[in-house]
């Protein structure tokens, strides 16, 4: 059994006999604290945060991670506390174990929220301390090596969390190590037969070309030396979610797959890697649209190399990766390399920059969990974010973006502002005026417009792919929606206080206050959001409001009259809807009612879906269009005419020259002779539909025109 005294040894060639011995304190108080505990399998439970310092270890962890694995379980537990741990091990490490531990003191209904609360805990600390995550991970990676124990249910359960999230955190911080075997660990214990069935195949396959592999590998080291080029030439081994996704999303069988052969070429310097990559292309011809540099273009997670594929002997595909020892390293370890480094006490570039880009990284999940509303939707946003396939665009100033695949012209917005995002209109790719949601290739340089005072539009969610512009533009939405209701909620309010011959404004402020604590809202701005969006009747809270002025059983009756209308232009955004079963015009009679979470519904007084609110009429409000209408509406109308050749082209020549435009149309046959057309125009209020319907009459054999509701 791995003991203590094992992994002081390892310690003891990079740490400092005074931090081994800080590590061993916190191994024998996590063993007092655990004493009693067991395992599933049975083992005493401090052989846990044992093996997961030991995995700290691997990756030359600082020893304050290593004493947070150490403790790791101890608050959630055991009866120690995080002051104890304070005093005890000070500050650092307890907020380290602190930021690994569950919310233990509040219960949850539903696990999937449990879950993402925790998550959302764990993400907050990384943020103050990004060694968190890289506990965790060692925290998970040996759970899952110690599923054995547990229900195949949730073994299911807690590989397909390790899969959704934590091995794709892992790659995301180039700890590909970490990443590749919980991936593994996690396709085991979601599909046991397919697993083992991959992995008997691959021991199989490895065996039968072991003799090829020798071969190119011998080519390969041989073309190094001839041109006094210094490199390591390796054989690369696929892992078995690899070959299982390939064989999935590809549909090749498992001989095609294990075809391709894999090395990886590790040399001193950059220079070298560029000179190696001519003699290998020299060597083998390469396939063209193969070639990938990303050691000038790196990956989002530091991951940097040249990766090629070229035609073998008999026409065999050998796909190899060049790099330096530094850049395998990272690759390895990616974030962890930076304390692999300091533990040297020599600073890397390579290192420190990937410790800029995990802070930066954990920093835009800080953005979108302040967007999010609740935990569920911020761990549905992370899991997007985590998608790894990525492009490269520029900016024009010639930054580099990276974006996932399928990002578009919005995605791009958002990563580099928020409220450029926000303010987006138009855009540029290459010089040339493209469509917002237009999807976005490696190379491409894009400039975006924006103008003051422009929204992002509800239509954007339908194609952006990002989890930073998704949780923005809805965030903006929010926002957008709630100031347009208490706009709307102040209007209505004022309305219902005419009868009493006040206003909100005439309130003293004082009965105001006490009004809220009685309707039990916290402020002004949330009771009128609250009537903006229907949640609440304006005339019950304005008698609430009177009653408070004036002492309750006031016997103040309400005035006769009270018609005044509200003032509508069409353009007060979300909280404000146009029925679509009666499409109300400006000049038409028209009334609102309220609808709850949506806001104002307005409709045509005619219309057949007021019939049962008319017997209520404290739920519907006079309506009056305002007189400067900018907006274009939607009416619907149903025409019977003669059929005849290019009379579709006929029709919409005339409503454009009315300056009106078609939104949708359809064609009815009703007979060999007559049609019946169905359109959709956008008008600018009823005078426009009259002028554009006696044009349409004018047509040859035009019978019937109507205007359709409900």
């Amino acid at each position: 059994m791995f003991t203590i005294d094992d992994l002081a040894d390892r310690l003891g060639g990079y740490l400092p006999p005074d931090e081994i011995q800080q590590v061993k304190r916190a191994f024998y108080y996590a063993e007092q604290a655990h004493d009693g505990q067991r395992r599933r399998s049975g083992e005493p439970y401090v052989t846990h945060p044992l093996a997961v310092a030991n995995i700290l270890a691997n990756m030359h962890m600082d020893h304050q991670s290593l004493m947070a694995a150490m403790l790791h379980d101890v608050i959630e537990d055991t009866g120690v506390s995080k002051k104890a741990l304070v005093a005890q091990f000070g500050k650092p490490v307890a907020e380290l174990v602190d930021g690994v531990s569950k919310l233990t003191q509040i219960t949850f209904e539903d696990k999937a929220v449990a879950q993402a609360e925790n998550f959302q805990k764990m993400v907050l600390a990384m943020s103050r301390d990004i060694r968190v995550i890289i506990v965790k991970l060692a925290d998970r990676l040996h759970n899952m090596r110690t599923l054995g124990a547990l229900r195949p249910d949730k073994k299911r359960r807690i590989a397909r969390e390790t899969l959704e999230i934590y091995a794709r955190i892992a790659g995301r911080l180039g700890i590909n190590t970490i990443r590749i075997e919980l991936e593994d660990l996690s396709f085991q214990a979601i599909h046991p037969m397919r697993a083992e069935r991959i992995k008997r195949a691959v021991a199989s396959a490895r065996g039968n070309r072991r003799s090829a592999m020798r071969e190119i590998q011998s080519s390969l080291q041989q073309s190094l030396d001839d041109e006094a080029l210094p490199g390591t030439v390796v054989g690369r081994q696929k892992h078995l979610l690899s070959i299982y996704k390939k064989m999935r999303d590809q549909r090749k069988p498992f001989a095609e797959i294990m075809d391709v052969f894999g090395f990886r070429i590790i040399t001193e310097d950059v220079a070298s890697c560029y000179r190696i990559l001519g003699v290998v292309h020299n060597l083998y011809k390469p396939v063209p649209g193969r070639f990938k540099d990303y050691i000038a273009i790196p990956k989002a997670n530091g991951y940097q190399s040249l990766h090629t594929t070229l035609f073998g002997q008999r026409g065999m595909p050998i796909e190899v990766q060049i790099r330096t020892r530094e850049m395998e390293a990272m690759a390895n370890n990616g974030i962890a390399a930076h304390w692999l480094y300091k533990a040297g006490q020599t600073d890397h570039p390579i290192a420190e920059g990937s410790h800029a880009r995990a802070r930066a990284w954990v920093k835009g999940l800080l953005e979108m969990q302040r967007h999010a509303g609740d935990s569920l939707e911020f761990i549905e946003h992370v899991k997007n974010d985590l998608f790894p396939d990525d492009i490269y665009v520029f900016t024009p100033k010639g930054d580099i973006m990276e974006l996932p695949q399928g990002a578009t012209v919005i995605d791009f917005a958002y990563s580099v502002h928020t409220d450029i995002g926000n303010n987006c209109i138009a855009c540029r790719i290459d010089r040339h005026l493209a469509p917002l949601s237009t999807r976005l290739e490696s190379g491409q340089t894009l400039e975006i417009i924006t103008a003051p005072g422009a929204k992002p539009n509800l239509a954007w969610l339908n194609f952006v792919t990002t989890a930073k512009a998704r949780s923005a533009i809805r965030h903006a939405l929010k926002h957008q929606q709630q100031a347009e209701a208490i706009m709307l909620g102040r209007r209505l309010l004022n309305k219902a206080l005419t009868p009493f011959e006040t206003s909100l404004e005439e309130l003293d402020e004082n009965v105001v206050s006490q009004a809220f604590s009685e309707l039990d809202v916290p402020s002004l701005d949330s009771l009128l959001e609250s009537l903006g969006l229907g949640n609440r009747m304006a005339h019950v809270v304005a008698r609430r409001l009177v009653d408070v002025a004036h002492g309750d059983g006031c016997d103040q009756a309400l005035t006769e009259g009270n018609d005044k209308a509200v003032v509508i232009s069409g353009s007060e955004g979300m909280v404000i809807n146009f029925a679509r079963c009666c499409h109300p015009l400006p000049g038409d009679p028209v009334v609102g009612h309220l609808s709850v979470g949506k806001g104002l519904v307005v409709h045509r007084s005619e219309c057949r879906n007021l019939t049962e609110l008319k017997n209520d009429p404290e739920k519907l409000f006079a309506l009056e269009w305002s007189e400067t209408i900018e907006d274009d509406f939607p009416v619907a109308l149903r025409i019977e005419i003669e059929s005849r050749r290019g009379l579709v082209a006929e029709l919409a020549g005339l409503v454009t020259d009315a300056d009106a435009n078609i939104e949708r149309i359809g064609i009815e046959e009703r007979d060999a002779r007559l049609s019946t057309i169905n359109l959709t125009l956008s008008v600018k209020g009823r005078v426009h539909l009259a002028r554009i319907i006696k044009r349409i009459r004018n047509l040859p054999n035009v019978g019937k025109i109507t205007r359709m509701a409900n």
